[in-house]
């Protein structure tokens, strides 16, 4: 409605690439919009403009766009995490501390399947991460007795859900059509799945679904409050502690960066702003001044 109203009410249908450019450039630079909300902005212009009035709309290089300003990650010290975790229990404790010792994000420890635990290699294999990316990360020995007992639970579960007709979970459209049967094999089945079963429309299948990754926000930052940290703690505060905690102990960036499953090392390097010594290992004059 605020693109309509900006050229003068005009009928979108009237106005193509030119207007848009101009609309979302003004948020830009004299609306002072966060860069989300100008990507939101065009997210719906461009499906207006596709999918409503199937108009092509093409490459807008023109638009200046919002800059996102750098922020500093919120870091939890170790005595925090572990206050934090002690809140918890049952799946979310397990995922949190994944979150924590794995670095994995929110969305990628909730679609672990069984078959990206590798307990004997002492590594989890995350499938299609930010960017559609495939990486590897460590299986930290701290938690693999207690997701060794989860997924005995799950298997007794899912071996349930099959007796009575159930037992599929979602798999991926060009693997649904090469392997019809394989969302009932256990290799395939959620680390963490969701309590209730639910049925697929276009199969007819009876599912599972996945946790829900706003359970694990819910929990997290309740045993944040409980813990009485003021910081803002969320589930991905865990895994910005994970980066920072290894920088720490003198572990390589690249080797980080890779944990992460970051794309460039100018992302990563934003950890090291968070650490005490700063990123150079510089001390404050005041430090080295004995006491009046």
């Amino acid at each position: 409605m605020n693109h309509i109203f900006f050229h003068g009410k005009r009928h979108p249908g009237e106005m193509g690439a030119p207007e848009i450019t101009r609309f979302l450039s003004w948020l830009a630079v004299e609306g002072n919009v966060a860069a989300s909300t100008q990507n939101q902005a065009l997210s719906a212009l461009l499906f207006l403009y596709r999918d409503v009035l199937e108009v092509d709309v093409p490459w807008l290089d023109g638009i200046v766009r919002a800059k996102r300003p750098p922020r500093l990650p919120v870091v939890l010290t170790r005595d925090e995490v572990r206050a934090v975790l002690q809140r918890l229990d049952g799946m979310p404790r397990l995922m949190a501390c994944l979150l924590y010792d794995a670095g994995l994000r929110v969305l990628e420890c909730c679609r672990l399947r069984v078959q990206d635990v590798d307990f004997a290699r002492n590594q989890i294999t995350v499938r299609s991460g930010k960017g559609d990316k495939d990486r590897v990360t460590m299986l930290p020995a701290s938690v693999k007795t207690a997701l060794a007992r989860h997924l005995d639970s799950v298997r007794e579960q899912h071996r349930w859900d099959v007796e009575h007709g159930a037992g599929w979970v979602e798999l991926p459209m060009a693997l649904m059509r090469k392997y019809p049967n394989a969302g009932r094999e256990w290799p395939w089945q959620w680390v963490f799945p969701a309590t209730r079963l639910y049925r697929d429309r276009a199969t007819r299948q009876r599912r599972r679904h996945h946790l829900h990754e706003s359970v694990l926000q819910r929990v997290v930052k309740a045993a944040v409050r409980q813990a009485g940290i003021v910081k803002r703690g969320t589930p991905h505060t865990l895994r910005h502690s994970f980066a920072t905690h290894l920088l720490e102990n003198g572990h390589d960036i690249r080797t980080v960066l890779e944990l992460l499953g970051h794309r460039d090392v100018t992302t990563t390097q934003i950890y090291t702003h968070v650490l005490n010594r700063g990123p150079s290992g510089v001390r404050s004059p005041v430090d080295g001044m004995p006491e009046a």
